[in-house]
């Protein structure tokens, strides 16, 4: 298995990043979701490479098959830990694609790390620009949505997970996007992380304010959301990420929920390889 050291915890601890490394060509850093692993990628690590496009994904840490350190899950680590896959494998002309929580990980990579060895971003149904709701950010999230995901972590992980996938997709009684046996995986994946890791990344995510962040971006960019987005509601993330980009390419997903990447994931890859093939500057396009 491949692994990139990314520094020690605060213990003195190595903290070993595992990382999936697929095909020649573009390089494009796939970057997951909370509460999954680089699993979360499968569809497109197996079909981007077809079309010339290097794949290469990473286990957050206390995900996957990373080291699971006790702390330091604040996006400065984060976006540290982003670096280190970037500079340990010389990645040049890098498309860094965020999905949900990852593209936290893209914008304070950006701000903390200038945009280093980046040509072009994606951010994926992203946590992005400020998801708590705030007197200076109407748009967001109440705090009590977040407090309920904290007391349901700590009083039974495993319910909890178990729901929050199913929200996650836009499963309900009438509509079943994804099968249970792709619900089944995900929650093995998500049960194998360090409960400490999914607290911890939760409170980041929901308390981390990015809209000073985003003022790095100054690389072509794709904005992509789906409307019926529960866990990361568009009005609160997407819509607002735009208009802090207004150079970027803002794509709504018609009915997509937040996890587009399975149940869009054709429309998916085929925007994302657009996307990367783009010379130059990638114009302006909103479709709704």
């Amino acid at each position: 298995m491949s692994y990139i050291q990314a520094g020690n915890d605060m213990a003195g601890n190595p903290v070993n990043l595992f990382y999936q490394d697929w095909g020649q060509g573009q390089p494009v850093v796939l970057i997951h979701g909370w509460p999954l692993s680089h699993e979360m990628w499968d569809y497109q690590m197996a079909e981007l490479p077809k079309y010339g496009v290097r794949c290469i994904a990473y286990d957050r840490r206390g995900f996957g098959k990373s080291s699971k350190p006790w702390n330091e899950y604040d996006y400065d680590t984060l976006a540290d830990d982003l670096k280190a896959v970037l500079d340990e494998l010389n990645l040049e002309n890098v498309t860094l694609v965020g999905f949900s929580m990852g593209g936290g990980e893209v914008a304070r990579y950006m701000s903390r790390h200038g945009g280093a060895r980046v040509a072009k971003a994606v951010l994926i149904s992203a946590v992005t620009p400020y998801l708590l709701k705030t007197d200076d950010n109407p748009t967001g999230v109440d705090q009590i949505v977040f407090d309920d995901m904290l007391e349901g972590m700590q009083k039974d992980r495993a319910d909890f997970l178990q729901t929050f996938g199913k929200t996650f997709y836009g499963v309900n009684l009438l509509s079943h996007p994804v099968s249970q046996a792709h619900l089944d995986g995900d929650f093995a994946r998500t049960y194998s992380a360090s409960p400490n890791a999914t607290v911890e990344c939760a409170k980041s995510f929901s308390s981390t304010d990015f809209r000073a962040d985003l003022k790095h971006f100054n690389v072509p960019t794709l904005i992509i959301h789906g409307d019926d987005d529960k866990t990361v509601p568009i009005k609160a993330s997407g819509e607002q990420t735009a208009k802090m980009l207004p150079d970027a390419q803002y794509t709504v997903y018609e009915g997509a929920p937040h996890g587009l990447f399975v149940t869009e994931k054709d429309r998916l890859t085929s925007d994302l390889v657009a996307f990367v093939e783009e010379p130059g500057p990638a114009p302006t396009m909103r479709s709704v």
